[in-house]
């Protein structure tokens, strides 16, 4: 199974990077972070409160998850646009804290990636819990600054300050969390993306991949 682990923070151009990596390699593509917002959003549709951990606990078995790199369908519901909204994102930490939301979500990855001999996986602890035998292994990060501004042009409704206050507030939480925090591998390659192209990125990481 041939599997490349791209983790990093929110902002930090996983998803950009990880698309393209994937189309390079010839290897199917699965966003694991899309994954934790569909539970968000199923949480908040049938109306249980995300921080109640033992409500989402119960219902994360039988959430119905279809990530593609195109669409992402909960409960048959096409929720695309929905799961990258406000409400979803401001939740979506807590949910992703759930240790039993994250059992079941790593048995789907793996799952995801055995029924097709691999992909290029993103998120924020492939490399370190999910895949930790991953053939690469990348740690994504940028300047804050730039996460933000990356972020704000995606939610055009929030000025910069709020978008940059939910990062800083999203980091403190995601990498204290008991169960997975972000943290970079001690073998990924760790790559600052502040001031690199797309392709610049692409290419150098190709250049690790063994033919």
């Amino acid at each position: 199974m041939r599997v490349i682990a791209i983790d990093g923070p929110a902002g930090s151009g996983k998803s950009t990077i990880a698309r393209r990596l994937a189309d390079r390699l010839g290897l199917e593509y699965l966003d694991t972070g899309a994954m934790y917002r569909g539970v968000t959003f199923a949480a908040l549709r049938r109306g249980f409160d995300p921080a109640d951990a033992e409500d989402v606990a119960r219902i994360v078995g039988d959430v119905a998850l279809e990530v593609t790199a195109e669409r992402v369908t909960v409960d048959d519901v096409d929720a695309t646009v929905e799961i990258r909204g406000l409400d979803v994102t401001r939740a979506v930490s807590l949910v992703a804290a759930n240790g039993d939301v994250r059992t079941e979500m790593v048995r789907r990855q793996r799952a995801w990636a055995s029924a097709r001999g691999g992909g290029v996986i993103e998120g924020r602890d492939i490399g370190s819990v999910v895949f930790p035998d991953a053939e690469l292994k990348v740690y994504l990060t940028a300047r804050p600054e730039v996460r933000a501004e990356r972020r704000s042009k995606e939610v055009a409704d929030l000025p910069y300050e709020t978008v940059a206050s939910d990062l800083a507030r999203r980091d403190a939480f995601d990498r204290g969390r008991q169960a997975s925090p972000l943290s970079e591998p001690t073998d990924a390659i760790v790559v600052d993306t502040s001031d690199l192209s797309v392709d610049e990125i692409v290419e150098a990481l190709v250049a690790k991949v063994a033919p």
